[in-house]
């Protein structure tokens, strides 16, 4: 059974129109998929029908280890979403950092048709402030944005951090699905989403404006 609608894929495909380059979104699973494994798997292989520019890869998080590793991949369900397609070498593919830790669904399904139009635009705004303290960066910052499928102001806080990580290579930038990993829910004391972690020693609470996450990412590295 399809999980996306009639009407959403017709609208997906006319969206993904103007796409610029081709979009790979890599899934991670395993033999005995998890919880949603199957609903994450399921859901990025309709969304890669709906136009020839995005394909997909699905990997074993087990059986193909040393990939996993390669993406630094360390649970699932995972989704990647970069640079890349059945025509693009693989030297030719661009991972910027882009992940989904647990099934995006509900709210977060917009997160990911809106990841896919960036990377597939290569094009990424920042403000200018911003733009010029990313040139300059030469530290690994690592976003961790705690949400849930039901939450509606969590995109806003996953988009801006993977923006930042499409902006910079030393941005990387996670969503974690908070209830499908409550071990990490409460290593970082997460009571509310969107809660972002930010190189496991800053957090900010709500979906807040670039001006302000840019303020805790020069923190984070203070």
């Amino acid at each position: 059974m399809a999980l996306l609608s009639e009407q959403d894929q017709e609208h997906l495909r006319n969206e993904f129109v103007g796409l610029q380059q081709p979009v790979k979104l890599v899934v991670f699973t395993q033999e005995f998929e998890c919880q949603y494994c199957r609903e994450t798997r399921q859901i990025a292989e309709e969304v890669a029908d709906l136009s020839d520019q995005i394909s997909i890869e699905v990997y074993d998080l087990v059986e193909d280890k040393e990939i996993a590793e390669q993406y630094n991949i360390d649970k699932i369900p995972a989704t990647i979403v970069m640079v890349g397609g059945d025509e693009v070498p693989a030297s030719a593919g661009k991972d910027y950092g882009i992940r989904y830790y647990g099934i995006p669904s509900g709210y977060e399904f917009s997160s990911l048709i809106h990841d896919i139009l960036m990377v597939g635009a290569d094009n990424v705004e920042v403000a200018a402030e911003t733009a010029e303290w990313l040139e300059q960066l030469s530290e690994p910052v690592h976003f961790q944005v705690f949400v849930t499928p039901t939450c509606p102001y969590c995109p806003q806080a996953v988009l801006l951090a993977h923006k930042m990580a499409m902006a910079s290579e030393y941005v990387t930038a996670d969503m974690v699905e908070a209830t499908e990993f409550p071990h990490l829910s409460m290593k970082y004391n997460v009571m509310g989403v969107p809660r972002t972690v930010i190189n496991e020693n800053t957090h900010i609470e709500g979906a807040v404006p670039e001006h302000m996450l840019l303020a805790k990412m020069k923190e984070a590295i203070a």
